[in-house]
């Protein structure tokens, strides 16, 4: 069954001296969020920023297909700790992405886990929906 998830913003004035606020969204979970051209081009760290946003679900749903991929393989992870960094260029827009995950999986050894976070890599919705940035790294262990 497919699902729709949605997100409000207001924003206020021109790029470089308007600032916005994400308003609502479905689950009310993220609650208000300021935003403003400052915060994306790294001059303001007090406000978040749609590269933020796509870093927190970047980690998640790479977790949650890593999960899925090790659980049906029948080795489920005990713990995954990861990292989305992504990288923003005024004037080029997002040029990459480096995932970071550690893993604890019993009976899986360093190279069955790198295998499988690969394909979770390529797999997960949200790798999918960002295939045009540039570079996607991965980087891979258990911990």
């Amino acid at each position: 069954m497919a699902t729709d998830r949605k997100a409000e913003v207001t924003w206020n004035g021109s790029l470089t001296e308007g600032s916005g606020r994400i308003t609502s969204t479905t689950t009310g979970k993220i609650g208000q969020q300021d935003i403003s051209w400052a915060a994306r081009s790294g001059d303001n760290a007090e406000l978040t920023s749609p590269e933020e946003l796509i870093a927190a679900a970047h980690a998640a749903c790479f977790s949650m297909a890593l999960s899925n991929g090790l659980a049906q393989a029948g080795t489920p992870p005990d713990e995954l700790k990861t990292s989305a960094a992504v990288t923003f260029v005024p004037g080029s827009g997002i040029t990459k992405i480096d995932l970071r995950v550690r893993g604890r999986v019993p009976g899986l050894d360093e190279g069955q886990f790198r295998e499988a976070a690969q394909t979770a890599k390529e797999n997960c919705p949200v790798s999918k929906a960002l295939a045009g940035v540039g570079e996607i790294t991965l980087d891979a262990s258990l911990s």
